[in-house]
């Protein structure tokens, strides 16, 4: 096994994280504190759960066209899960990590769920990024009742009790990046362009009810592209043609660094054309090339450029442990949270026990997220900003807009 110590490059993660039984220890630990919880009064549900350890699970493409969104949220979450060792653990367990590779497969990811679950019997999983893998985790989680911290931004028209959702629903990115666009950018026709699967095709659902029924616009084109399509060429043309006064995007992995190529080769670019992507981080960025979105917008809740004392410490920590190359997006940041949110569950509820974790999350509030400031909702999802940044040449954003805290709201009346 390699030296975690030693920060890795991404392409040296990748080889050295898959399939590898991880034990978290990468930073000095503190001692634990005598009088810790007995095993058999935390752990009445038979999960990996000694008197010195806790067994978790981090389920991530490491491999295909999602890999480079994904390998992020795998550094985040063990970045977290060290510092959590370092301060003592949770109820006296260091944490061990089992990574598995979803391979940017939905199958796959339902596989290594079903393995994390019954075989390793892990406390919880960090995992899944596109809506298809997590709709392919749902019932394996909700039949062997595991646990999914689920850190990306998505389409909401979902609730369960086995899923802590940290990164954003619909009402808190989309809604208020269309607002955005007629509002500031006077935009009044949209073009619609997605990759080929249920968070995108729902997505778009949702814009266009509220592009047509709440801001009086026209939705000229709608597109989508299946995972890992390189050649954009044809949807380029038609939206040449249709000349919106908005590009809509949510196109997402690999696919996105010919996107933007693509529209910077057809001379579409941020001094004549206004794009806003709903899923394109810093990750994306370092293979598209700052060069190619340079003008070009994007809504999240965080970006690594964020100034306050909460991401300045995030981000040196980042970078201390996998280099200083290393960039941090959206999904990347949420993926950070959920180890810490798991960690005040389980020592709110004195327990392991999925259930009772379940039951102690809504309310808590995490004062220390680099994004600023996050609770849990009754709903299992996070209060939280949007902010759209306008991307620089170097790969990153000046913030342009930020909202107030918002209430997420993963059914909206109106637009199911």
């Amino acid at each position: 096994m390699a030296d975690i110590k030693k920060p890795f490059t991404r392409r040296q993660m990748l080889k050295t994280m898959m399939g590898l039984p991880l034990a978290a220890g990468g930073v000095m630990s503190a001692p634990v504190a005598f009088g810790k919880p007995a095993t058999s009064a935390i752990n009445t549900t038979g999960l990996a759960v000694t008197d010195d350890t806790v067994k978790v699970g981090i389920l991530h493409s490491l491999t295909g066209t999602m890999a480079i969104s994904e390998t992020g949220s795998v550094e985040a979450e063990t970045l977290a899960i060290e510092q959590i060792n370092a301060m003592g653990g949770i109820l006296g367990r260091k944490i061990e990590i089992i990574v598995e590779d979803g391979a940017s497969d939905w199958p796959t990811f339902a596989q290594r769920a079903r393995k994390l679950l019954r075989q390793d019997k892990v406390a919880s999983i960090m995992g899944c990024w596109t809506s298809a893998s997590r709709k392919a985790v749902l019932p394996v989680l909700e039949r062997e009742n595991g646990l999914l911290y689920y850190p990306t931004f998505y389409e909401g028209l979902e609730q369960s009790p086995n899923v802590i959702y940290t990164g954003q629903e619909a009402t808190q990115q989309i809604l208020a990046s269309l607002d955005w666009l007629a509002k500031e950018k006077g935009a009044k026709t949209f073009y619609l362009i997605g990759s080929d699967y249920i968070w995108p095709r729902t997505s778009m659902k949702i814009a266009r009810i509220h592009i047509e029924q709440k801001l009086g616009g026209t939705v000229v084109g709608e597109d989508y592209a299946p995972l890992g399509h390189t050649s954009f060429g044809s949807n380029i043309n038609r939206i040449r043609l249709r000349r919106p006064d908005a590009i809509f995007g949510a196109v997402v992995g690999g696919s996105n660094v010919a996107f933007f190529r693509q529209l910077n080769s057809a001379g579409l670019n941020g001094g004549n054309t206004t794009l806003l992507s709903l899923a394109t981080t810093e990750d994306e960025v370092l293979g598209i090339g700052g060069e190619n979105v340079e003008g070009f917008y994007s809504s999240m809740k965080y970006f690594q450029s964020l100034d306050n004392e909460n991401n300045i410490a995030f981000v040196k920590a980042f970078k201390e442990r996998w280099g200083s190359d290393s960039v941090i997006g959206d999904v990347t940041q949420a993926a950070y949270l959920g180890p810490w949110l798991w960690k005040d569950a389980v020592e709110r509820a004195g327990s392991f026990d999925v259930a009772k974790v379940t039951a102690a999350s809504p309310g808590i509030e995490l004062t220390t997220a680099p994004e600023g400031y996050v609770k849990v909702h009754e709903n299992h999802h996070l209060w939280s900003k949007t902010r759209i940044g306008k991307w620089r040449r170097d790969g990153q954003v000046d913030v342009v807009f930020e909202s107030d805290l918002i209430e997420p709201n993963p059914f909206p009346e109106g637009y199911q």
